[in-house]
């Protein structure tokens, strides 16, 4: 996680230039780095996935549907948590932005504001993107059980002792042991 003390990258979207240009000044007198302005729906996608920055905000203009286009489209690299940016309170947009993965939102053109709003964000987005890794590691090694199951005929339990005692003995982490049995299960005789 990027510190929050920290200067920032930041994205900023929106479909009008105007407002970007009244965003990056914000955004500049917190100390953050404005790495991008971006309008067009079809360029943001590959922006962010080329610049990685640390956080994007996405502005919500006249134009409703383009704001939640943007949104769709950042979220789709995965890389840093959305804030969307609301001229007023609209509980419509912020429900159908939430479905499309928008962290935050903010209704106000106060510097503080937006700068605690940035940092509880980049905490949750860390904390999201460890469950994330959690879960990928978790399915990892509950595949390795799987085929240790199969072709050891063991029980589940059993399956687990021997990816942790390998683990063990190979001074390693059981996911590094259940990866490299997926790495070679297809190198793997079929059971008789």
């Amino acid at each position: 996680m990027h510190d929050p003390a920290g200067q920032l990258r930041v994205l900023i979207a929106n479909e009008r230039q105007e407002r970007l240009a009244v965003v990056a000044p914000l955004v500049a007198s917190l100390g953050h780095e404005v790495i991008a302005r971006e309008i067009n729906v079809a360029d943001v996608g590959a922006v962010t996935e080329r610049l990685q920055p640390d956080v994007a905000l996405v502005g919500v203009g006249h134009e409703i549907s383009h704001a939640l286009e943007l949104i769709e489209s950042i979220v789709k690299e995965a890389t840093c948590p959305v804030i969307a940016i609301l001229g007023a309170a609209d509980d419509a947009f912020v429900r159908e932005a939430a479905k499309l993965g928008v962290f935050a939102y903010i209704v106000d053109d106060d510097p503080s504001t937006w700068q605690n709003m940035i940092e509880i964000v980049l905490r949750r987005f860390s904390e999201y993107q460890r469950l994330e890794g959690a879960f990928g590691r978790r399915a990892v090694i509950e595949r390795a059980k799987g085929i240790l199951m199969e072709r050891h005929r063991v029980a589940e339990h059993a399956a687990f002792e021997l990816l942790r005692d390998e683990a063990r003995s190979s001074n390693r982490r059981v996911t590094e042991v259940a990866e490299t049995v997926l790495g070679g299960h297809p190198l793997l005789p079929s059971r008789p």
